[in-house]
Parts: structure tokens; sequence; C-alpha cells
């Protein structure tokens, strides 16, 4: 049986509650990713995507210095390394999210993302067909 941990990226970058929103919002950029974690003493704290930066940021009319704290989500949906793909993709389609950080002893050690489930084989049909039906108001886009 294949694990999450046969599909996740390793190599995250993160954030912490030092930076603000602008420092998260260049990181994405220069990145090209659509979400960042918060870590603090390498214990996952929360997560900021594009979407969290435009609702909560920018259309509440909050400057680029607002510390992420004020704008991240925090009860993060995360699974363990062992979790089986399909257990990893129901998830997703549970809660509407396309990136779930993988957790291993309290630190952050990946993140599988929708498209990395989308791009591995995976032999359950129903697994599949959970991916399909994730909408754009994933909370982790």
């Amino acid at each position: 049986m294949e694990t999450v941990r046969d599909v996740m990226s390793t190599d995250v970058e993160y954030c912490t509650p030092l930076d603000n929103v602008y420092e998260v919002a260049v990181k994405m950029k220069d990145l090209d990713v659509g979400a960042i974690p918060i870590l603090e003493n390498n214990k996952l704290i929360g997560m900021i995507t594009d979407r969290d930066l435009v609702v909560r940021g920018y259309a509440e009319k909050r400057s680029g210095s607002n510390q992420v704290t004020n704008v991240m989500s925090e009860n993060l949906i995360t699974c363990s390394p062992d979790t089986s793909l399909e257990e990893a993709s129901q998830l997703m389609a549970k809660h509407q999210i396309r990136r779930l950080p993988v957790v291993e002893n309290g630190q952050l050690i990946g993140i599988v993302s929708l498209g990395d489930l989308a791009t591995y084989k995976m032999s359950d049909e129903r697994a599949g067909q959970a991916l399909s039906h994730i909408s754009e108001h994933d909370q982790y886009q």
C-alpha cells in the first residue's frame, strides 16, 4: 500500500510568526506556490494561502506589514507520513483542501498536494473520484 511518504514534497519552505504578510507574499511569488506553512519552534502552527492574503489580508485593508498570525489558517487538517494515499485523498475531499501538511511528532516533514496524488497512479478508483470532487472553495488553496 502506497503512503503519503511515497509522494509528499519534503523540501518545504515556510515562514514564522516573526514574518509579515508581505514577506509571505514575496516567498509565494518567488517559489511559485500558493501556500506557505507557518512554523514556530519547528512546530506547524498555521498555513497561509494566496486566498488568505486576499480575503483576510488585503480585502480587510490590512497592510503588508501585518503579522502572519493575523491572516493564517490555524485549525489545520494534517496527516502522518504513514497515511494511505486513499485516506489522504478522502481527507482532502471531505475538507475541500488541495494541500495536506504531513506531520510527525509535531514536526512538519512534508506536504502532499492534490497534484501529487493526481499524478501518482492510485489503485483505488474511489480515491481518484474523491479528488475530482474537491471544489474551488479549498481553504488551503
